[in-house]
Order: C-alpha cells, then structure tokens, then sequence
C-alpha cells in the first residue's frame, strides 16, 4: 500500500494528544486524519464512507476502550486487515500483552516520539 494519500483514524479522548498524534501524521502525504473520542465514536467512522488505512487508538477512554475497540474490529470481516497501533501510557506488560494477542498490530507508549510512530506506520503500511 502507498504510504501517499492515506487515511488515517485517531482514536483518542485527550483533545491535546489527538493533536500531537495528527501533527506527527502530516508528515504523510495527503493523509487524511479523521479523529474519533472514543471507540464508539471510532466504529461509528468506522462504518462511513470514508476507507481507513490504519487505525491509532489509545486503551484508557470512557465509553469504549481501546482494547474493545480493537477486539470488535478484529470481529469484522470488512474492518479486520487494518492494521491497528496502540498508543497509550499504560506500560503495563499485560495491557501490551493483551492488546496485542486482541489483534492489535503495534504498540507505543507515551510520551510518543514521532520518529518512532512514523517508522512503525510507515513499516505497516508497506507491509499491508
């Protein structure tokens, strides 16, 4: 997959940290940012008009976490090939852990270095 052009979904309810993960995101291309506060927010753009490339969800947020996020699409047979990076400042083993045996492809804890999230897109995209 072109790393041009891409749409990304930013699953995150801190309003400051949607910005830093979206700013770090310009770097690709024409991407397109399309931004969700929590994970029912998420599948509601999920199932829009608009394809996602790669989704980018942090696991603590009230109404739907990150890791029921990425569960349920991991459950959907349209939505299960995106590739999903987790990032969020649970450095607990476990939450890693888990959220990579739900599926989740990536995991990055905050602080988020933009370097680091841009190599580990940039590697999940070429890969898809």
């Amino acid at each position: 997959m072109s790393l041009d052009n891409a749409n990304f979904l930013v699953v995150e309810d801190s309003p400051t940290m949607r910005q830093l993960i979206s700013f770090s995101l310009k770097r690709f291309k024409g991407a397109k940012i399309i931004e969700a506060v929590d994970g029912v927010d998420a599948l509601k753009k999920l199932s829009g008009p608009d394809r996602i490339d790669l989704i980018l969800t942090d696991i603590n947020m009230p109404v739907m976490d990150g890791l029921k996020l990425v569960s349920l699409v991991r459950q959907n047979a349209q939505l299960k090939a995106i590739p999903i990076i987790i990032i969020t400042t649970e450095g607990a083993e476990e939450d890693r852990e888990r959220g990579l045996a739900l599926g989740a492809n990536a995991y990055i804890s905050k602080p988020i270095q933009s370097s680091h999230l841009i190599k580990t897109i940039s590697d999940l995209l070429a890969a898809a």
